[in-house]
């Protein structure tokens, strides 16, 4: 009888480390360790010889920016999504693909269980385990944070060193860090505190708003029906847009987050958040469609924004519901097209200009001078109508009160 085989998402770190020995002796079943690529830079060298040192059988590393970029990242903002107004969602976009992979690699392998390395007060846990139960409801999912015997990280690095399992860790961070292209999130340590300022080294990538340059710097972005396309008139793919828009906010310390936030679990969390191409590009965006979209479109589209949110951070990627939203969103975006102007200053993303082919504003109308084409005439007649309910209700309600 052959043994099972566990497909586990492996991030090279002490937990997922531990787990691929853990769980092979738990379940006397064979190891399949995947990572996904999503452009984070710590902890991605040597990771295949790494999870068959520690035991994993088997070893996918799987490159999906691209994917990433295409299929969520544009998505999320074309929809103007951010969970509770702040936060561009680097993390929860991240985690669907990620556990869309693994499950892939698990049918690929024929693989009967799947694993993540995520506690049991997270959203990620939430957000793998729904994935895994849309694309894959026949495969049996585990969670060895949530049930093993270690209570602490030194408990863990104890077991490693027991069983011969090469962890580079022997001393906790601070903080708790996960990264990739759209953003990094950080938490833990006196970050716990919400009357703590961040610590500079909570910062992984952006320059103090204090110590950033002197000189603005000055950038044109072209979108094409919602999606960024090009960088003061240069052409470029997706991902190389984001890095380049990364290099430049950070470097004027644009992009630093600090919010307390509602997790899925029913637990808030302050959480600390670097996301310059992403703030960037939000606002931009946002921008774009104030001068393009028609008003009660873009009113509307403001509560299908904070839906889109909260069906990603919720973990809901995989879902109709998405489905009809990415509808709504798509037809929004037809007239998204044009370039907008932004400076980047110690810390500020502001608006210097835009323009669009499909722009609804005319200056004739808009304008106090001579140019004037607005039938001002007209204004006697449309507000009479339209505080004529108004009027007729306060005119009952002073007769019934005498």
């Amino acid at each position: 009888m052959s043994k099972d085989k566990i497909a586990i998402a492996y991030s090279g770190g002490l937990d997922t480390s531990v787990m691929i020995k853990w769980l092979k002796d738990r379940y006397d079943a064979e190891i399949v360790a995947v990572t996904g690529n999503l452009g984070q830079q710590k902890e991605i060298e040597n990771l295949e010889q790494k999870a068959l040192d520690t035991g994993a059988s088997g070893f996918s590393f799987l490159d999906l920016r691209a994917d990433f970029v295409e299929n969520y990242i544009w998505k999320a903002l074309k929809a103007g999504a951010l969970y509770e107004d702040v936060y561009p969602l680097a993390t929860a976009l991240g985690r669907p693909l990620l556990a869309k992979a693994l499950v892939d690699v698990a049918l690929e392998t024929d693989c009967t269980m799947l694993a993540h390395g995520c506690t049991g007060k997270g959203n990620d846990q939430v957000r793998f385990e729904v994935t895994f139960a849309s694309l894959a409801p026949h495969l049996k999912v585990l969670a060895p944070l949530r049930e093993w015997e270690f209570t602490s990280r030194e408990a863990e690095i104890a077991y490693a060193l027991e069983h011969d399992i090469p962890v580079s860790a022997t001393k906790k961070s601070p903080y708790s860090i996960d990264e990739n292209i759209w953003g990094i999130s950080i938490e833990c340590g006196v970050l716990e505190d919400p009357m703590m300022p961040p610590p500079e080294d909570a910062y992984q990538i952006t320059t103090s708003p204090e110590k950033a340059p002197d000189r603005a710097a000055v950038i044109d972005i072209e979108f094409e029906q919602g999606i960024p396309i090009a960088l003061d008139g240069r052409k470029m793919d997706g991902l190389a847009l984001i890095e380049e828009l990364n290099r430049a906010g950070a470097a004027h310390g644009v992009g630093r987050l600090d919010m307390v936030e509602n997790r899925v679990v029913g637990i808030k969390s302050r959480e600390i958040y670097e996301a310059p191409a992403a703030t960037i590009l939000h606002f931009a965006h946002r921008e774009l469609e104030r001068l393009t979209l028609e008003k009660t479109v873009f009113q509307y589209k403001k509560n299908i924004a904070q839906d889109y949110a909260n069906l990603i951070y919720n973990g809901t990627w995989f879902s109709p519901m998405r489905e009809a939203l990415d509808g709504f969103v798509e037809a929004t975006q037809k007239t998204v097209s044009g370039l907008v102007r932004v400076k980047l200053f110690k810390g500020s993303v502001t608006l210097l200009g835009r323009t669009s082919p499909w722009s609804l504003y005319n200056e004739e109308l808009a304008t106090y001078t001579e140019a004037d084409t607005f039938n001002h005439k007209a204004a006697e007649g449309f507000i009479h109508l339209y505080g004529l309910g108004l009027k007729t209700y306060s005119e009952v309600q002073a007769r019934n009160s005498r």
